[in-house]
């Protein structure tokens, strides 16, 4: 499918999802959150084993774009909430994809543009990178993307940024664990593909499964996931995927999804 502010990439087990709104540094509007959406979602049964999340042109992501915002402005409360549950739509989305989804960042993040990072398993990021909540200073509050950044970098950090809605530098956001990588514009493919050769070398089932066990344990309090920790482990361990991987690791041979690499 053909998108206009979406442009989708794949090459062997790895897609390229790009922003392409390079004229607005990759800024929000209503069209390219429904594109992502709808990348992201054609992308549930395609055999990639990954996702890598980068924009177009000079930056990552500034945000919410100067002419949605304008029209936001005069718009109802009703209208507002739709617009919202559209950008939170999309994050959860990204957050809970059963694949691993690398954001590359270059350039700048701004807020929402963060929160896209956030959302993200992986971030890497291009030395020289820029990122901030600027909401509150337009007298505004990064609500939607608050769940995500808020595990990702915890509340004191999200207290020193989301309040003042200073900009910080990579090194910043390695730090509070916003990102995981830092590297030179040269070197930064060799980090992605580093991550997605990784990636490729686990069971995409277990993949899932993972994601959604580190999801659920680091809300829950021990004594409320024993049962389901154990049932999960068990429950793998006899799946045809668990069962292929164990063998192969006793019997010296790789299992079909290394095979296919």
């Amino acid at each position: 499918m053909e998108y206009e502010t979406v442009k989708l990439h794949i090459m062997d087990s790895v897609a390229r999802v790009r922003m392409n709104r390079p004229e607005r540094r990759n800024a929000f509007n209503s069209q390219m959150i429904d594109e992502l959406i709808d990348t992201f979602k054609t992308l549930y049964d395609h055999n990639c084993r990954s996702i890598v999340l980068e924009g177009e042109g000079l930056s990552f992501s500034a945000g919410a774009d100067l002419t949605w915002m304008r029209e936001m402005v005069d718009a109802s409360r009703e209208e507002n909430l739709e617009d919202a549950q559209q950008l939170a739509e999309l994050l959860h989305l990204i957050y809970t994809y059963p694949k691993p989804t690398i954001a590359k960042v270059h350039g700048a993040a701004m807020g929402g543009g963060v929160g896209l990072v956030a959302a993200c398993d992986v971030a890497v990021a291009v030395r020289g990178s820029s990122f901030a909540f600027s909401e509150v200073r337009l007298g505004l509050v990064p609500a939607v993307i608050s769940p995500y950044v808020i595990r990702k970098i915890g509340e004191s950090a999200a207290r020193r940024y989301m309040l003042s809605g200073e900009k910080f530098d990579t090194q910043t956001a390695q730090q509070i664990g916003l990102t995981h990588h830092t590297a030179v514009q040269g070197d930064i493919e060799g980090v992605i593909r580093g991550f997605t050769t990784s990636f490729s070398l686990c069971g995409p089932q277990a993949i899932k499964a993972c994601k959604g066990l580190i999801s659920r344990v680091s809300a829950a309090e021990i004594s409320d996931v024993r049962d389901y920790t154990a049932e999960l482990i068990a429950d793998l361990r006899v799946s045809k995927e668990g069962q292929e991987g164990m063998r192969g690791f006793l019997e010296s041979q790789d299992p079909s999804w290394q095979r296919n690499m």
